[in-house]
């Protein structure tokens, strides 16, 4: 019999009536791929939103993350500060330091020099006490009345202009007689007597012999004398005042 329009109807009723009758006309009339598109969907939803809770999870992190970061750089930017902040301090520091030492270092010059200029001027005022070892009749020849003499010299060729200068920065300077001879002493005074004092006392004599043709003695004077400054002036046949006893070159 042909299915009518009636008979169309009639299946709609009874449909709508029974539910399980969708399910099976379902099945009858759909293929089974087209019924597994729900749930085919569902679990294409089922996926997309636990990759969105996975993006949501890994966004957080990421989020976390730069928030770490961030923490981290600000730590750094306060470290670099702190520590350019000490590295200030320490170069301040050091600057004061060197600044200090210089000071120290000039003080301790200017005593030293106050000191020398004070035990020069001891062996000056009290030649006849402190070389009465070394000659008689002491005269302390002043600086002015050395330089005429040396001026002479000059003149004359014996010494040289350097030479000169050179006698002229002697601490003290005498004249006296031994063994009846008239002979001329340059005398290096220093605290303690090292090896460039006793160099120069020997430098300086040998020129003033040279200017005045005349027997000079080359002598160290001071409190103490150093190892290698004693040694020098053995070989150099330099006398030794020290804290005013004369020694004399072997």
């Amino acid at each position: 019999m042909p299915f009518t329009v009636r008979d169309f109807h009639s299946l709609v009723r009874g449909l709508e009536r029974n539910p399980e009758w969708k399910a099976e006309l379902r099945r009858l009339l759909l293929s089974e791929d087209v019924l597994s598109l729900p749930e085919i969907v569902r679990q294409a939803a089922d996926q997309v939103r636990q990759l969105a809770e996975a993006q949501r999870r890994t966004e957080e992190r990421l989020n976390s993350l730069t928030d770490q970061v961030r923490q981290l750089a600000e730590a750094q930017r306060r470290t670099e500060e702190r520590l350019n902040s000490l590295t200030d301090q320490v170069q301040q520091l050091a600057e004061a330091q060197r600044r200090t030492e210089e000071e120290v270092g000039r003080l301790a010059r200017e005593v030293g020099d106050l000191k020398g200029s004070d035990l020069e001027r001891r062996y000056r005022e009290r030649a006849a006490s402190f070389f009465q070892g070394l000659v008689r009749r002491i005269r302390v020849i002043d600086h002015q009345d050395l330089g005429h003499l040396l001026d002479d010299a000059v003149d004359s060729g014996r010494i040289s202009p350097e030479e000169k200068a050179e006698i002229m920065q002697a601490d003290v300077v005498l004249s006296g007689r031994r063994d009846d001879t008239q002979v001329y002493v340059v005398v290096e005074v220093s605290a303690a007597v090292d090896r460039a004092d006793v160099d120069r006392a020997a430098r300086r004599a040998n020129f003033l012999e040279k200017a005045i043709g005349a027997p000079v003695l080359p002598v160290v004077a001071g409190q103490r004398i150093l190892a290698d400054a004693e040694q020098r002036a053995v070989s150099a046949r330099v006398w030794r005042v020290l804290d005013g006893t004369a020694q004399p070159p072997p």
